[in-house]
């Protein structure tokens, strides 16, 4: 059976939660939990037990020895900051065309949606979720929840519904920022640095799966710098917390009660959870958040130049086996057949490194490109173009 990638809808927050401390000598029989049995000493058995030798290891201390006993003051803490996001879209002239999405099919939100139809007729349901940053109102979700909505409405977690306008989203790597008009300030959230994340960590996530309104889930993160094949930026983490259509969008948060993930996908055969969701590390969206905020769009780094990684193994770096004709590496002297083993000091060794390197930098600056040609070794200095929005280079 083929795999299928799925996008989610939003996710929500995970927060403090409670731990058990390792109990000291004695404290088991206290605690009601019955006391192991002392391991005997090597060598030696036990009245009428085998005399052969036993396959297992002697009891040691757990290497983890306190986990959560429960999420629910996390989800005190940042629950009211994760919103709900319905969006709906102008289909005029489309009354025999009631497409129902697929966040929304087979949830009970496609029973709503129906009922929309039948009396309006012009309009189509989405579903996803979001998290509050600013108590003034600003909301970070996906792109592909909010991108193609007419209109916006977000659903706070005490029920109240206001209406919000896209300020910027980002097509390559799915985030958008919205903003509602609150009338007092609302709950929000923090980012956390998900570069001190590790495999194994907890994690939380909570938002708007299949319709059902607010909901958390808990799990560990499963992996990192997953490539899932999206965009030339793919940096997931996976997550293993349940996670579903519907949730995309939402956050996933730390012990702390720290954002460290924005939830976008899932790998499933059935469109629902099997353990296998994606987020963006809060490392690459915070930026790109404020930069939205700031310019409501992003500006990347472009050279216009083809790569491949299957070139000489004898040589490191990345080799170019197309130029742009008047683009930035053909102005600058690049030539088929060179490597780049740099930029600035800045070591590539993989395609994707290359792009994502000169993606950050500033269109219009400077960058020093090291390259292998033959057998000189050059250093060249290129001037960073503006990445076209249909480029994959």
């Amino acid at each position: 059976m083929a795999r299928r990638l799925s996008r989610l809808y939003a996710i929500m927050p995970l927060t403090l939660a409670y731990a058990l401390p390792p109990c000291p000598g004695g404290a088991w029989a206290q605690a009601g939990v019955a006391t192991p049995p002392a391991a005997a000493s090597p060598g030696t058995t036990s009245p009428g037990a085998s005399p052969t030798a036993s396959p297992f290891a002697p009891a040691m201390p757990p290497v983890v020895s306190s986990g959560p006993l429960t999420f629910a003051p996390l989800v005190r803490l940042v629950g009211p900051a994760v919103v709900n996001i319905a969006v709906t879209q102008d289909v005029h002239g489309q009354r025999n065309g009631q497409r129902v999405l697929p966040s929304v099919r087979g949830t009970p939100f496609e029973h709503k949606f129906r009922e929309r139809m039948r009396s309006h007729g012009e309009e189509m349901l989405g579903a996803g979720s979001g998290f509050v940053i600013d108590p003034d109102g600003v909301i970070v979700t996906n792109t592909h929840v909010v991108g193609d909505a007419d209109h916006i409405t977000v659903s706070l977690a005490n029920g109240t519904e206001l209406p919000a306008h896209l300020i910027g989203s980002d097509d390559l790597t799915d985030i958008a920022v919205i903003k509602v008009q609150p009338p007092h300030p609302l709950p929000f959230v923090r980012w956390g640095d998900s570069r001190l994340v590790n495999i194994g960590d907890w994690i939380m996530a909570a938002g708007n799966p299949f319709g059902l309104g607010s909901s958390v889930t808990a799990g560990i993160v499963s992996a990192r710098g997953r490539d899932i094949g999206t965009s030339p930026f793919d940096d997931f983490l996976q997550l293993d917390a349940p996670i579903n259509p519907g949730n995309s969008g939402g956050p996933s948060f730390n012990l702390s009660g720290q954002v460290v993930a924005l939830n976008t996908a899932i790998v499933s055969p059935t469109g629902g959870s099997v353990g296998i969701g994606f987020g963006i590390p809060s490392e690459i969206v915070a930026p790109i958040v404020e930069e939205l905020r700031r310019n409501g769009h992003i500006d990347r780094g472009w050279l216009g130049v083809t790569l491949t990684d299957g070139g000489d193994t004898h040589v490191t770096g990345v080799e170019i086996v197309g130029i742009d004709h008047g683009g930035p590496a053909m102005k600058a002297g690049l030539h088929i057949g060179d490597y780049i083993t740099a930029v600035n000091d800045e070591p590539i060794d993989s395609s994707r490194m290359l792009i994502r390197s000169v993606a950050a930098k500033r269109p219009a600056s400077t960058v020093m490109l090291h390259i292998r040609r033959r057998h000189e070794i050059l250093s060249i200095p290129a001037n960073v173009g503006f990445r076209p929005d249909d480029t994959d280079d």
